[in-house]
């Protein structure tokens, strides 16, 4: 037979099997519902929502319908609801993820893999895109949009998508926040057809941490974050990550990548061009789709917190966002072209421009308009990913490799974090965050000396001569944010940052990490499970002391109490205890033994009485105030801190504090960051407004709330106050201080977010166990305090102070001068009692783990 025969029956054959496959194909869509046939309304229609369980329950049909998907439940969300991930790919590809996943994980790290793997891999590997719908609960749309596009992707036949479904495995997260997903649903379902359709859900859409949700990224303090990272940092390392978001009604119509300037830097280079060529493929596919209003390189700026999408690109990944304008929920809101408006970033009017060449004129706007756009940005990510799939995992190997090698080649070749540290359980959390990035860190076994420092067994090393430098750099390395003609507008009024102007956990945590110029020469073993600190137990002839300067050693304290156990704490240096420490005299070995082991902290001997310098403990009930009008995502994270260390507490609402009589129930209330209108209800709520909300859900506690606060601590309760929540102690029960950055000009003082320095007064029961310096985390609208005069006496205690002169340790400091030697926490007497006022936000996003001992020692401190 002559070759041109052969060539022919090959040629046939492959017809006939192209046809049985597209057959087959078309055959198993006419078995899969369309989401408007399984809902009964089409995604995005006015005043419809589906709900996350009826989702669930038609991603699951989809999976047993269709060999183009695999749908992985990953877990329970915070509230027991499933957490989804789709895995979308052609049958052949989904048959071999777990190889695919081995080939992705040596692009993404191609130390010691010869060159020839490498090509191999790249001429057949898969690309990698994950697209992650709905984590803020209240942009409606995307939840939508997600099943709409899984369909799509599951039923579609034509050469894009199957070009797609042979190049690209496709990991959708259909729903980052199932939870808030239910919740918002059932808000609007409630409303809708009523006066209040439309308007904000009362309360947070994440239980603990609303629309914070994303800026939990790198520290994974909740399972949806862990999820999420996992996949993307962990398991698949993809090369583009992209997460769909709404944003203000009153601008663009959708905002696609790139970012606008400053952009972080210290990322791959070829990141950022990625980035601009996805971005430029969607704009594109927008266009020809006959969409306009899209914006992109505007609004969103390169240099923004480190959640999923602005953390990803130095992990090598094009890490983006879309944000589409909103609706009201799922109503439909009409948009007069008067009110459109541009950005401070890229966009200064709302006008026609190269980034902009087609504005929407005005009109309706629906959540089926988001859904269509949304739906054509994620389906051109994948299409441009699956064209080009040798040049996508091309570059994941240049990134990685070149990564890799600026790392090496950099001033700073490694970080060390020793094992002595001012609190060693807080240090081994902080290895389990860079563990939590995929970050390589490996232990020291035995002493090390290195640049003339001694660094005892225990240590950690964490070198940046690997593809993550640039996660490390930013985590670890000291920052300065930039102050240039792209952070200050037209008068020369400083920009506010996106969110923090520095993300470095090691200083939020008050853990020492040494950066060195020189590289390590040992061959030290890498840490690849979570570091799990162990506690001992010695016990001592009188007893048993724990260290107050561990975080720790208040959960241990907790669950003493929780066991009936006696506590006292020392007040005085002496007998081989410290002011601060935790003394028991008298507990089982079995209690003793579990705390230990379930805390890490060390139940070391206590051989002298220390009754003298000590003083017996009671457990203070603790109240922690909590308001309607959106909620307060500051309160959301006190209550995830207070739970993470075993502090009971009781949640505090408008009503029992106009019942007054606190004292009969507590003895310590908290006021997380606040405005003090928001509390009070003298002035609103920001953008919310009492009446935008049925009367149950009305805050607001008025003049007859203040006086039932301040008896209480005239009482002799304590009062606590986080950040700005400060204000409402000062003004209303007329207290000798004053914020002296209130009202104070951007130009003369500006801290967007930036850990600086302070002194502590670790004599003083409130600091006890703090180091004699550290870190703080200021964040804008926090206060700075001093003493004025007064004719009532007070007695009061500084308990934090700025230094004179560089206050700054990472971020953006303007006008330092206006804080220096002021008071960054202050303790006044009130009657029987006090109020504590901690200006900065010392538990801010349970991030900032090295001041989390000033909010621990304010809820344990007996009169």
């Amino acid at each position: 037979m002559t070759q041109n025969a052969l060539l022919l029956i090959k040629r046939c054959l492959g017809l006939v099997l192209l046809a049985a496959f597209l057959t087959t194909s078309y055959t198993q869509a006419q078995a899969i519902p369309t989401p408007e046939q399984f809902f009964g309304f089409q995604m995005g229609a006015d005043r419809k929502l589906a709900h996350w369980n009826d989702l669930v329950k038609y991603y699951n049909q989809l999976g047993e319908a269709s060999p183009r998907m695999k749908v992985v439940n990953m877990g329970k969300t915070t509230l027991g609801n499933p957490f989804l991930a789709l895995y979308i790919s052609s049958p052949e590809n989904l048959a071999k993820l777990d190889e695919y996943k081995a080939m992705n994980a040596k692009l993404s790290d191609p130390r010691g893999v010869p060159q020839s793997e490498i090509d191999q891999i790249i001429a057949t590997g898969k690309a990698v895109v994950v697209q992650s719908f709905g984590l803020h609960s209240s942009e409606v749309a995307a939840s939508q949009t997600a099943a709409e596009f899984t369909y799509d992707m599951l039923t579609r036949t034509d050469t894009e998508m199957m070009t797609i479904l042979d190049n690209v495995i496709s990991i959708v997260i259909p729903c980052f926040n199932p939870d808030g997903e239910i919740m918002i649903t059932e808000w609007y379902r409630k409303y809708v057809g009523t006066e209040y359709e439309g308007n904000s859900m009362p309360y947070l859409y994440h239980h603990y941490i609303g629309h914070d949700n994303n800026r939990d990224a790198y520290m994974q303090n909740t399972i949806e974050s862990v999820y999420g990272a996992d996949i993307i940092f962990r398991q698949w390392m993809p090369q583009a990550y992209v997460d769909h978001h709404q944003m203000g009604a009153y601008g663009a119509r959708i905002y696609v990548p790139p970012y606008a300037e400053p952009i972080r830097p210290d990322g791959d280079p070829l990141v950022w061009r990625e980035m601009s060529w996805y971005g430029a493929h969607i704009a594109y596919k927008e266009e020809e789709n006959n969409k306009s209003g899209v914006v992109n390189a505007a609004i969103y700026s390169g240099w923004g917190h480190f959640g999923f999408h602005w953390i990803t690109p130095f992990h090598n990944i094009a890490g983006m966002l879309t944000e589409s304008a909103s609706a009201r929920l799922a109503t439909p809101l009409f948009v007069h072209p008067d009110q459109l408006e541009g950005s401070i970033h890229g966009m200064p009017k709302y006008e026609a421009q190269t980034s902009f060449p087609n504005p929407w004129p005005g009109g309706w706007w629906r959540v089926r308009d988001i859904v269509e756009q949304q739906k054509i940005a994620a389906l051109a990510i994948a299409d441009i990913a699956g064209r080009n799939r040798e040049t996508v995992l091309k570059n994941a190997y240049l990134k990685a490799s070149r990564q890799t090698q600026r790392g090496a080649e950099g001033e700073v070749k490694a970080y060390i974090i020793p094992a002595e540290q001012h609190d060693v359980l807080t240090a081994n959390k902080l290895v389990n965050v860079l563990l939590g990035q995929g970050v390589e860190v490996k232990r020291i076994d035995s002493q090390l000396i290195h640049e003339g420092k001694v660094y005892g067994a225990g240590s950690y090393v964490v070198s940046m001569a690997q593809p993550k430098q640039g996660v490390v750099r930013w985590l670890l390395g000291r920052t300065f944010y930039p102050d240039n003609e792209y952070t200050r507008d037209r008068n020369n009024d400083p920009i506010r940052p996106y969110d923090m102007s520095t993300d470095n956990v090691a200083e939020y945590m008050g853990v020492r990490v040494d950066p060195v110029s020189t590289p390590l020469a040992g061959n030290y073993p890498r840490v690849t499970e979570k570091v799990v600190s162990k506690g001992t137990v010695y016990k001592g002839s009188k007893g048993y002391v724990l260290s107050g300067t561990h975080n720790d050693s208040f959960t241990a304290l907790n669950l003493l109490w929780d066991n009936k156990v006696k506590v006292s704490r020392v007040t005085k240096a002496g007998s081989g205890v410290q002011p601060g420490d935790f003394v028991v005299s008298t507990v089982s070995a079995d209690v003793a033994s579990s705390i230990s082991a379930q805390t890490g902290v060390d139940f070391r001997p206590l051989e002298a009485d220390v009754a003298a310098i000590s003083q017996p403990m009671t457990r203070q009930r603790i109240a922690l105030f909590q308001r309607y009008m959106g909620g307060n995502m500051d309160e959301g994270w006190t209550r995830l801190l207070l739970e993470n260390f075993k502090f009971p507490y009781t949640t505090l609402m408008d009503k029992e504090i106009l019942a007054g009589e606190l004292n009969k129930k507590y003895d310590v209330i908290v006021l997380p960051d606040d405005a003090m209108s928001a509390m009070t209800g003298e002035g609103g709520g920001g953008r919310n407004r009492a009446e935008d909300f049925p009367p149950e859900y009305r805050s607001g506690f008025g003049q007859k709330g203040v006086d039932a606060l301040k008896a209480f601590v005239e009482n002799g309760g304590t009062l606590v106050t986080f950040g700005s929540a400060g204000e409402l102690p000062i003004e209303k029960f007329k207290l000798p201080i004053r914020n002296v950055v209130k009202d104070v000009a951007s130009q003369e003082f500006w801290s967007p977010g930036s850990t600086l320095r302070m002194n502590f007064d670790n004599s003083n029961p409130l600091a006890y166990g703090m180091p004699d310096s550290g870190y703080g985390l200021f964040v804008g609208n926090n206060d700075v305090y001093e003493v004025v005069r007064s004719d009532v006496g007070h007695t009061i205690d500084r308990i934090i102070t700025y230094p004179k002169r560089d206050i700054l340790q990472s971020g953006w400091l303007l006008g330092e001068d206006v804080i220096a030697e002021k008071t960054a926490m202050v303790s006044v007497g009130l009657g029987r009692g006090k109020v504590v006022m901690i200006g900065f936000r010392p538990q801010l996003r349970v991030q900032t783990h090295g001041t989390f001992k000033l909010v621990f020692n304010s809820l344990v401190l007996s009169k």
